[in-house]
């Protein structure tokens, strides 16, 4: 029973780092998310440290791997012998596979704490040595770099000194040899140097020369990174290689009408992002139904806007790809039957939307809901319970409920009945790999078999192919 009940621990704290990024949801304010998850932390770290560890090797989101990095390092005293080198071993990756303006954060914040043990010194020295371009980030990310270089005590000597003049003494030099360090001194009072900058320096450059934006926009585009170029102008070649999530909140953006214009390219790009999701296992799940929320509550928050229904829509496509052909059925709760022009509206006819996927003998069933049934409240958990108990003991129909919103008052993921394993989704992409861990929320496998997992993961994480360079922020 102890171990049962340590599994379940440590799978809430999966969930919500899978879910929960500390800022409003649709039903719950700000601060109680940070309180929530800083409860959260500090009592897996305490009670599990490895296995909180080990979470780093797991599909969460970047804003929980920041802390748990922070919290790890804050820590280092309560770490046995044996865990200090497979911690260290795990912060590195992570840290490798996080966006470096979220890095720089992390840095300024165990700075401002005061952790400065040498294991902390080393890990951003080593950081910070493995950084394609300390040129860049000194442009781009100057506060941040500055920051870490001073606690990190990093000496800046290999370019003749010219990123920590750049950095700390700004008035000693009149020319740079580095191209990016010297565009930045010469757009000051020169247009044409605003054009070598990182995007988003250049767009301060840009407002303060009084550049127009469509001019700065056209000049500036061979310098953009593409995710650069789909936030300030999207166009139909970029679409193709954008994630699919993102690319779900880009449809859902648009006003109903330029969905229907667009409707092939559109549909063509969900369709081909979900196919590179699904890999190999394309049209390798059987039979699929799935129940997708689009009730109010998926229009999310102001700083979260639609991400539910993002998620929804992009589980939707992504589903279509893994079942056989043609063995694919979509009940949305609106009962809507165009997934490009859904939108958030009415309430969460969960039960009833459950029904009608059940009559369509699934082998698997994904239901995809923030699990706030409310018409009439408690029909799923009813219909499930019934449906596992008395109409399939054997489980020929495999349920699974994965949940994009994190419930700071449950410090878990809301779920529809005990008897469906539920896990929390931030991005449509990870559903099928949610779906592999969700089987230990059914109570059946206990700590060892979650451990064997997370250690696979772990293996997977520090020694899997690419590991090297990380993967694309």
């Amino acid at each position: 029973m102890s171990d049962l009940l340590a599994a379940e621990d440590v799978l809430l704290f999966v969930n919500a780092a899978v879910t929960a990024t500390g800022q409003r949801e649709f039903r719950a304010g700000a601060e109680e998310q940070r309180l929530s998850l800083a409860f959260l932390h500090e009592y897996v770290r305490v009670n599990y440290r490895p296995l909180y560890a080990a979470a780093l090797a797991l599909d969460i989101n970047d804003h929980n791997a920041a802390l748990i990095v922070e919290q790890l390092l804050r820590t280092s005293r309560d770490a046995g012998s044996a865990e200090v080198g497979r911690e260290g071993r795990l912060i590195a990756a992570r840290l490798a596979k996080l966006p470096p303006q979220r890095v720089y954060r992390l840095f300024r914040a165990l700075r401002a704490a005061g952790v400065n043990n040498r294991r902390t010194r080393a890990i951003m020295r080593d950081w910070l040595a493995a950084r394609p371009d300390l040129a860049h980030d000194a442009v781009k990310y100057r506060s941040g770099l500055s920051s870490a270089a001073r606690h990190a005590h990093l000496p800046f000597t290999g370019d003749g000194g010219e990123i920590g003049d750049f950095l700390f003494a700004p008035r000693r030099r009149t020319r740079y040899a580095h191209p990016v360090l010297e565009a930045f001194r010469r757009a000051r009072h020169e247009q044409g140097a605003v054009y070598e900058l990182p995007f988003t320096v250049a767009e301060g450059f840009a407002a303060r020369h009084g550049i127009a934006r469509e001019v700065f926009l056209e000049r500036m585009a061979p310098r953009m990174t593409r995710l650069e170029r789909l936030r300030a102008r999207p166009v139909a070649s970029d679409l193709s290689a954008m994630p699919l999530t993102r690319l779900a909140l880009y449809v859902l953006s648009l006003p109903f009408g330029e969905r229907r214009e667009r409707r092939a390219e559109l549909t063509g790009a969900m369709r081909a992002a979900a196919r590179r999701v699904a890999g190999p296992h394309v049209g390798s799940w059987g039979r699929v139904s799935a129940v997708l929320d689009d009730s109010w509550s998926s229009s999310g928050s102001a700083v979260k806007r639609r991400r539910p229904l993002a998620v929804a829509l992009g589980c939707h496509f992504l589903l279509e790809a893994l079942a056989a052909p043609g063995a694919y059925a979509a009940h949305w709760t609106s009962g809507a039957r165009d997934p490009l022009l859904v939108r958030p509206w009415g309430a969460t006819p969960l039960g009833a939307r459950i029904l009608d996927a059940l009559e369509d003998a699934p082998e698997r069933l994904v239901l995809v809901s923030d699990g706030w049934d409310n018409a009439p409240p408690g029909l799923a958990g009813e219909v499930l319970r019934v449906w596992r108990s008395r109409l399939d003991p054997d489980q020929r129909t495999h349920v699974v409920h994965v949940n994009p919103v994190y419930d700071a008052d449950a410090f878990d993921v809301r779920r529809l009945a005990p008897a469906v394993p539920t896990a929390g989704i931030r991005d449509a992409e990870d559903l099928p790999a949610l779906v592999e861990i969700a089987r230990f929320a059914e109570g059946r496998e206990g700590l060892s078999a979650l451990r064997a997992y997370l250690d696979r993961r772990v293996e997977l994480f520090l020694d899997g192919p690419g590991n090297e360079e990380g993967r694309p922020a």
